[in-house]
């Protein structure tokens, strides 16, 4: 369960020490501090709901939802998220989890959001394949070309051809030039490129 500070009173009301009770709990492992007045005593259960509240707005996107939907092979341990308006990464890492938050282009944020529930029947906001790939590319180095575009697709990130030709472009061209990144410029013209393949088989 999670808990902001006022929550935590409430349940500790009947010790002289409230505060004190809180620091020993979160010293013998009973609550976890993910923050200043936000804890949880079970951080595998609500890590995808604590990722959503800890700093927003949010949603789960980047690597976690990349490999969530199985895009890339790698575990990712770091619960990813994207959030609008803030000049610079913020970091929340406690002894079992670790949350990033990365900023897009605000007038594209709330585009390809889904909810999931999670094991507690509790909903969460995810990126779609879709979006999360193209908040990823849009937070990654700049590339000039269409080769060097496959190469962060396929080498770098090691995305499966297959998996990415699943994708739903339509959707991708919708949104891309709303992020004004070059990367993202090029990932239109690739698409492009592969659409006039399948049109011509």
């Amino acid at each position: 369960m999670i808990y902001d500070i006022q929550t935590l009173k409430n349940k500790y009301k009947d010790y002289a020490n409230i505060n004190q009770k809180i620091a020993l709990d979160c010293k013998n492992g009973k609550l976890t501090r993910i923050k200043r007045g936000l804890y949880t005593d079970d951080i595998k259960k609500d890590a995808l709901i604590i990722s959503n509240v800890c700093y927003g707005p949010s949603y789960l996107s980047f690597e976690y939802a990349l490999s969530y939907y199985g895009l890339i092979p790698e575990y990712v341990s770091a619960y990813t998220s994207a959030t609008y308006s803030k000049k610079n990464t913020k970091i929340y890492q406690t002894e079992k989890a670790c949350f990033i938050y990365r900023s897009i282009p605000k007038n594209i944020f709330a585009q390809g959001v889904v909810f999931l529930k999670n094991e507690n029947d509790i909903r969460y906001k995810i990126a779609s394949k879709e979006k999360a790939l193209c908040d990823l590319l849009y937070s990654m180095y700049p590339v000039r070309s269409i080769k060097d575009l496959k190469v962060m697709l396929f080498d770098d990130l090691r995305i499966d051809e297959e998996e990415f030709k699943k994708l739903d472009f339509s959707f991708i061209k919708t949104i891309a030039n709303d992020y004004h990144s070059n990367t993202l410029y090029i990932l239109v013209k690739y698409i492009d490129e592969e659409m006039n393949k399948n049109a011509a088989n």
